[in-house]
């Protein structure tokens, strides 16, 4: 079973109100469908924490997908995240230190939730031209 999952975290002024994006997709042999889709607000935050968040969402999103059956016994999930934040995916990937005790927290959040939903995740920076669905629910979250 694969995951393709687009996240997005957003705050308008740096820390301000702050929104987060996520678009699962699940893809296997014959087609890809859109398992879950949403943005919500989280409150004021930075934005490097709005990502963070935003991962951790998308990770209880797949974790629910596959407590209700949608993996198959002795499949392990392969997720492929892919985020417009250069510093959240080096931090992820384990390229960069993360200095910020906050910051630190939640990437251990996400290293406990990887732990769960077993398999094998996968952090990739594209441009934000590339992450336009997920920035869109940010932005659609944040204005209303």
């Amino acid at each position: 079973m694969k995951f393709i999952v687009h996240t997005d975290g957003g705050a308008r002024g740096n820390p301000g109100p702050a929104a987060i994006g996520v678009v699962i997709e699940e893809v296997d042999a014959s087609k890809t469908q859109v398992l879950a889709r949403f943005g919500k607000r989280i409150g004021n935050a930075t934005n490097n924490v709005a990502e963070y968040t935003a991962v951790i969402a998308a990770l209880n999103a797949v974790i629910a997908a596959l407590s209700a059956g949608k993996q198959e016994v002795g499949e392990s999930p392969d997720i492929e995240f892919f985020l417009d934040s250069t510093l959240v995916v080096n931090q992820l990937n384990g390229l960069f230190k993360i200095k910020d005790p906050t910051l630190r927290q939640l990437n251990t959040a996400i290293r406990i939730l990887e732990q769960e939903v077993g398999g094998v995740t996968h952090y990739t920076a594209v441009p934000r031209e590339q992450n336009r669905r997920a920035d869109f629910l940010v932005n659609q979250a944040l204005d209303t």
